[in-house]
């Protein structure tokens, strides 16, 4: 269904903006992305008042240090009720690992879902020019987040977090049950902003993607349910055409 591969990303800074943009979009939207702007000012509260609503959240608070560190940290968010969690996969595979065994552990421990955890790869406002210049890492995008694909799945991670760009390798790479969630989607017309490597939300579906992340398109429309209702016909043109 188009509304199981949307996620609308919460980019607000305070809880009844974010709530009243879920209730707005209540029916339309399944997935909302909680990142660091939201949870920080809110704290966790946020994802069981959203959840509340029937709702699932994507917890986005890419998590990076060494695996102890981030295998704790992945224990606490998984008992907070989030249904997607993620890591960066920068930081190697036995971070990767700590974080999906503990997060294992805990949703086992306290009865709940175990959620997804996924790993950032390359983030999509990066271009060719600061991977290579101002990251310092050698060769292209592409090919770096295959390869962090390969070791997020080698680790036991769900999938990853890629450019509309990458989606095509990372399928070919790691196979249909592969989760691939993809911000910088810009629907036909739209501003790219901040955002390098960009599809429109038909293009990325078509590609392979198994969710896509929205944001500003929708909570900055004139009416965010009807920007939430196009993208979804935009995405179940491509069930249609094929």
């Amino acid at each position: 269904m188009a509304k199981e591969k949307l996620i609308v990303a919460l980019d607000v800074d305070n809880q009844n903006r974010a709530l009243d943009l879920v209730n707005e979009l209540r029916g339309q939207v399944l997935f909302f992305k909680v990142g660091l702007e939201l949870f920080y000012s809110t704290g966790p509260g946020i994802i069981k008042e959203i959840t509340k609503t029937g709702a699932k959240v994507f917890l986005d608070l890419k998590l990076h240090d060494i695996p102890n560190t981030v295998g704790r940290a992945a224990g606490v968010l998984a008992r907070y009720g989030a249904s997607i969690i993620n890591v960066h996969a920068a930081g190697g595979g036995d971070m990767m690992k700590a974080a999906r065994e503990s997060a294992a552990a805990e949703a086992q421990k306290h009865g709940l879902s175990m959620p997804m955890v996924v790993a950032v790869t390359v983030l999509t406002s990066i271009d060719r020019h600061a991977f290579n210049r101002e990251l310092g890492l050698s060769g292209d995008i592409a090919h770096r987040v295959q390869t962090w694909a390969l070791l997020a799945k080698e680790s036991g991670l769900d999938g990853v977090v890629c450019s509309p760009r990458e989606i095509t390798l990372v399928r070919q790479a790691c196979g249909p049950g592969f989760k691939i969630i993809t911000p910088g989607i810009r629907p036909a017309g739209f501003e790219r902003g901040d955002q390098r490597r960009v599809m429109t939300p038909a293009e990325a579906v078509r590609a392979g993607a198994s969710h896509i992340v929205v944001g500003r398109p929708v909570t900055d429309a004139r009416d965010p349910a009807a920007a939430a209702v196009a993208i979804a016909d935009d995405i179940k043109s491509v069930a249609v055409a094929e």
